[in-house]
């Protein structure tokens, strides 16, 4: 697994990582200014939008942008790949334009999508646009493409991206998150990993782990990761829905959801077992999780399958979520990272984004992506690719997000547009960082959530 430069230690890793994804921000920012002038709607303007892209097959290969939102090690094998694709073939040049994260990368698409201007692909999905005609589908591209190969896709994955029976997002990897922990700090103490199938388990054993001096803590035994996710992974495992089987009742303010979010909240502000980074730049309170781990000031962390590539597996060591004593194995969300067409692209410009899609979807692009990147493939082929299968004999952590979305759920459709979903995290903030009660902030969210979701009902 490419982890870096061999010998780098882990602060001149971040420093380095921040450094240079925020030159690529900038400079991509920089490019964008001073080629194309100030940017409508204030979003970045593309090169080859729908304007200047009816001519392109006259002049040679077709031009494109393709946005995504990520940073240190991921950032660079995406451009790996960018440059690959590049490297195959003289249809298509793609230049990658990067964002801060995922949210960004949303953000500036609506401004583009308001101005006209648009990219040809982008690393997002949005159920939502796709209903309102944001996106175009791919289904003509797919039927015309005799290698596509179907039935080769996880299935979950490639229906996460169906709207209305079309096909408008094209998997690009699966996700789901896992534990990491260091293996010095674990068997300091005596914990065996293999125990650690349950949550309280787990505070048991970060309890053991954590230090404190002056009434600070200062080794944390555990760091959950910042938001609603990783405490909907818990929710869900315990039994507990969002929404009732209906579809029209709200059901986040149930005792699975009270009774685990008020467990989160003890370790975390009471105990002080577990900490957690918030805030920040882009991903930056990620990285800073991370960072705690390897720097030996938390035993572990909740963080995505896509960490692989920034860690060192020699330090730590990776396993699945754990479930809840007497209701079974954790159910936390496995999903699939999407990427999609804006409609307002040329022709041209759809179908050369179509074939960078593609490209990165086959068996043996999709299956060093999960090698280097720890994300899950989402090609079936893909797991008898000779490297992978080869990597993996070597470095079993590839086989923990497999084996964890073997027993996953299934990501959660919003059916109001995000609203649902903007009320979880607005109470994840009141329980993590504000120390509200998670009774008081679930059934706030709960009556936001419902008046969205009657309105559309």
């Amino acid at each position: 697994m490419e982890l870096g430069q061999a010998r780098m230690k882990w602060k001149e890793k971040i420093r380095l990582r921040w450094r240079g994804g925020m030159s690529l921000v900038l400079a991509a920012s920089f490019a964008l200014i001073t080629a194309c002038g100030p940017s409508t709607a204030g979003g970045p303007t593309n090169s080859g939008s729908a304007a200047s892209g009816a001519d392109s097959a006259s002049k040679g290969p077709v031009e494109i942008e393709f946005w995504y939102g990520l940073g240190g090690k991921l950032g660079d094998n995406m451009k790996e790949k960018i440059d690959a694709f590049n490297k195959s073939q003289s249809e298509v040049i793609v230049k990658g334009i990067v964002q801060a994260d995922y949210t960004e990368t949303e953000r500036k698409l609506q401004a583009a999508i308001a101005s006209k201007k648009v990219p040809a692909a982008v690393l997002s999905s949005n159920i939502e646009w796709a209903h309102k005609g944001y996106y175009a589908p791919m289904d003509e591209m797919i039927a015309a493409d005799q290698s596509f190969n179907k039935e080769d896709f996880v299935e979950t994955f490639l229906k996460q991206g169906q709207v209305d029976g079309k096909q408008y997002f094209l998997p690009m990897y699966g996700t789901t998150q896992i534990m990491y922990y260091r293996k010095d700090a674990l068997k300091q103490h005596g914990i065996d990993p293999a125990s650690l199938t349950t949550w309280e388990a787990l505070a048991d054993a970060a309890a053991k782990m954590s230090k404190r001096e002056n009434g600070q803590t200062t080794f944390y035994g555990w760091e959950p990761m910042w938001g609603s996710d990783n405490m909907i992974d818990a929710v869900l495992s315990k039994g507990g829905k969002i929404l009732s089987d209906d579809g029209k009742t709200v059901m986040i303010d149930s005792p699975e959801w009270i009774e685990t979010w008020d467990l989160f909240s003890k370790w975390i502000h009471e105990d002080k077992i577990m900490g957690i980074h918030s805030g920040g730049q882009g991903w930056e309170y990620w990285y800073k999780t991370i960072d705690d781990v390897m720097k030996n000031k938390a035993a572990g962390y909740t963080g995505s399958s896509g960490d692989q590539g920034d860690l060192d597996f020699n330090v730590v060591a990776a396993m699945e979520q754990p479930g809840w004593e007497g209701i079974g194995q954790g159910k936390p969300v496995a999903s699939a990272l999407m990427a999609g067409i804006p409609a307002e692209a040329s022709p041209e410009q759809q179908k050369a984004a179509y074939k960078w899609l593609t490209y990165f979807s086959k068996t043996s692009n999709t299956a060093s992506w999960s090698m280097n990147t720890g994300y899950i493939a989402v090609r079936k082929s893909a797991q008898e690719d000779p490297d992978f299968k080869k990597f993996s004999e070597k470095n079993p952590q590839i086989k923990i997000p497999l084996q964890q979305a073997s027993h996953a759920s299934a990501p959660f459709q919003d059916p109001t547009g995000g609203k649902i979903n903007d009320a979880l995290k607005d109470a994840a903030d009141q329980v993590q960082i504000n120390k509200v009660p998670a009774e008081q902030a679930l059934k706030e969210a709960k009556e936001k959530a419902q008046k969205e979701l009657d309105r559309i009902k």
